[in-house]
């Protein structure tokens, strides 16, 4: 008897039709999203440019009650409040995906988590390789890591409109791994002179959050006060005030029950995402992103070892690691490039993952605190490599924009009008009796189509 034959597993590969319209959903915030925060950066620079003094005045302005340890200026409500929302929402992406989406299959969550690993690895290794060759700061080694997923969408959505949709699952799905090595660099080496006692309040106050969702405790009037208790806490702690949102968002329920048409956690990200891509993460661009631009400044991002190491991790260092990462993956293990994808495709999302707008000036403001002039070279660094980064992706998806037109065609043909793309249907034998009707009546049209034009050509032969 022979042995069973494997099929290798295709990567890349088409996504579940549930699957399918998740990303796209997500998709279309983000991208609104992404154009937001492209505003919110154009209008920070021009104000810091043309106005600078004042832009510095409201940045640097202080509200807040200072007998709460909260005594902080807008810049930095912007960046440990608002990213917050930010970081709430990334958390629960995170669950999602482990519990329902491509990180729920080990052997599937292989790939994106490789790929983000070795995309955080090469930029990391690039920006000490060019500070230790010449004599530069090694603190800022995590800057150039992190991906924006928002500015790399808004980038997608303009350039690579008909990019397949599993491809954009795979930027959504690696996007999310990145957000959580991000956070968890964050929590690590960004964190000092703990305070004991808060952090151990803000523990507490997280087992009461977990506690009353799984009793069912319902209305935002318990949640948000708690949420924000929990959030300052988290802040007098030393721990980066972040955190507090990611484990908020990791434990809400993001599975379905009998019965229920979405989870908890898909109900509240639905209703918080506007409010994290809409208000929390332009406004955090909008006083963080304010650099001075000049002629001087650009000449020394590209002469500083600080600032080259992370325009050259985001545009090199990222590329190299994640498509580096993916092709290692198909290359040592049973899995497949979909036939319907080539690696130059794959090429193009990893450079496009060099954006690293949002989380990569907050890395650069954690890691260079005590330098006001070398953080603000650092941002004018992100800056200029995400936007190296996002011509070149962009110049990569255009080239292959015909191709991915075809396959989108493909992937949205619906013959039958039942409102599910026939490409997932090919396995059902309603769906083949269904294009027998359709191929039958539209043969049937053909042919009376044919016999009245041959009835009317015979009337007009006949004598009169």
């Amino acid at each position: 008897m022979a042995a069973p034959t494997t099929t290798p597993r295709k990567f890349l590969g088409r996504l579940s039709l549930p699957e399918r319209t998740f990303v796209a959903d997500a998709l279309r915030a983000e991208t609104v999203g992404g154009v937001l925060l492209l505003v919110a950066a154009v209008a920070a620079l021009l104000w810091a440019n043309v106005l600078g003094g004042s832009y510095e005045a409201v940045r640097d302005f202080h509200i807040g009650p200072a007998a709460l340890g909260l005594d902080l200026s807008l810049q930095h409500w912007a960046a440990d409040g608002l990213l917050a929302i930010f970081f709430f929402v990334a958390g629960i992406e995170l669950k999602r995906e482990l519990v329902a989406g491509e990180l729920r299959d080990p052997k599937a969550a292989a790939l994106p988590v490789v790929a983000a690993i070795c995309g955080m690895a090469a930029p990391a290794i690039v920006y000490a390789v060019v500070n230790a060759v010449g004599g530069g700061s090694m603190a800022g080694w995590a800057v150039p890591t992190a991906t924006d997923i928002a500015f790399a969408l808004a980038v997608l959505a303009v350039i690579g409109t008909s990019l397949p949709s599993s491809i954009r699952a795979f930027l959504l799905t690696l996007a999310v791994v990145d957000d959580l090595f991000a956070i968890l660099i964050i929590a690590v080496f960004f964190t000092d002179n703990l305070n004991f006692a808060a952090l151990g309040g803000a523990v507490v106050g997280l087992g009461v959050f977990w506690l009353l969702l799984r009793k069912g405790v319902r209305g935002w009037y318990v949640y948000v006060p708690l949420a924000l208790v929990i959030w300052g806490l988290m802040y007098n702690s030393g721990v980066h005030a972040t955190i507090a949102g990611v484990a908020m968002g990791l434990m809400l329920r993001c599975h379905h029950r009998e019965g229920e048409e979405h989870s908890p956690g898909e109900h509240i990200e639905h209703l918080v995402r506007p409010v994290s891509a809409g208000l929390a993460v332009p406004l955090f661009a909008l006083f963080s992103a304010g650099v001075s631009v000049s002629g001087n400044a650009l000449h020394d991002v590209f002469s500083r070892p600080e600032t080259l190491g992370v325009v050259l991790g985001l545009v090199v260092g990222k590329a190299i690691g994640i498509f580096g990462g993916t092709w290692l993956t198909a290359r040592f293990t049973k899995a497949e490039l979909n036939e319907d994808l080539a690696w130059p495709d794959v090429f193009a999302v990893a450079a496009l993952a060099g954006i690293g707008f949002t989380v990569s000036l907050l890395i650069g403001e954690l890691a260079f605190a005590g330098d006001a002039t070398l953080t603000g070279e650092i941002k004018a660094a992100v800056l200029m490599g995400s936007l190296i980064a996002a011509v070149f992706s962009a110049a990569l998806l255009k080239r292959r924009v015909r191709t991915y037109q075809a396959l989108c065609e493909e992937e949205e043909r619906d013959d039958d009008l039942d409102g599910i793309p026939d490409i997932y249907e090919q396995d059902n034998p309603e769906y083949h009796l269904r294009m027998a009707a359709i191929y039958e009546r539209k043969a049937a049209e053909h042919r009376r189509k044919a016999e009245l034009a041959g009835a009317s050509r015979g009337e007009g032969d006949s004598p009169a």
